[in-house]
């Protein structure tokens, strides 16, 4: 199965925003847990940032922010090597990618014996995207296969009409098509997918 086409010439509208997910030195080249292509979604990213700016629309970034000894990691039996230690230089984002102040942050898989992957477990989002009056959440980053997948699925369960933004997010792939995988998987639940290119303002 090829994933459907884009939907071409998108506006942006009231009630719409967008979320960023784990653009984070540990997750791009040279981190602990670099995702191959990670640091090509940056730039991509950033257009779409511009566009939301310019209209005065919200932006929310999520980040991981685990605590030392993060039941995730392999040293605790978990899958994934030491990443995104709260407060380390491999949490922060690159220099290169700037944020509006106005972005909110989303610190999440905080708790020491818990993994998650979604940006909705355990965080506020929910909440200050209803106070926000968002309706179109536009969904981006890294990686496709975890994060990316299930912020996706838990926004479509919670009512949201989600787009997934194909040309900004890349994929962990253990296995080769785990990437490939998630994007059906998010368009078979309702996802539609979008370029920057087919997006108006």
């Amino acid at each position: 199965m090829t994933p459907a086409k884009p939907v071409p010439d998108l506006t942006l509208r009231p009630g719409d925003a967008l979320l960023v997910a784990d653009i984070q030195n540990d997750f791009l080249p040279g981190g602990s847990l670099a995702i191959s292509g990670g640091d090509e979604v940056v730039p991509v990213l950033l257009r779409y940032i511009a566009r939301f700016q310019a209209q005065g629309l919200p932006i929310f970034a999520t980040r991981d922010w685990h605590p030392p000894h993060h039941c995730s990691f392999r040293e605790e039996g978990g899958q994934w090597p030491v990443h995104c230690v709260m407060g380390s230089s491999g949490a922060q984002p690159p220099p290169h990618f700037s944020l509006p102040s106005s972005t909110l942050i989303i610190h999440k898989a905080t708790c020491l014996d818990k993994d998650a992957y979604s940006a909705f477990e355990g965080t506020a989002l929910e909440t200050s995207l209803r106070a926000a009056g968002v309706r179109r959440l536009f969904v981006g980053g890294l990686a496709t296969d975890y994060c990316v997948l299930n912020t996706v699925k838990d926004a479509l369960a919670r009512g949201f009409s989600v787009f997934l933004l194909v040309d900004a997010i890349r994929a962990v792939n253990l296995q080769p098509d785990d990437g490939l995988k998630a994007e059906e998987e998010m368009i078979r639940l309702g996802a539609r997918p979008i370029r920057c290119e087919h997006l108006g303002g």
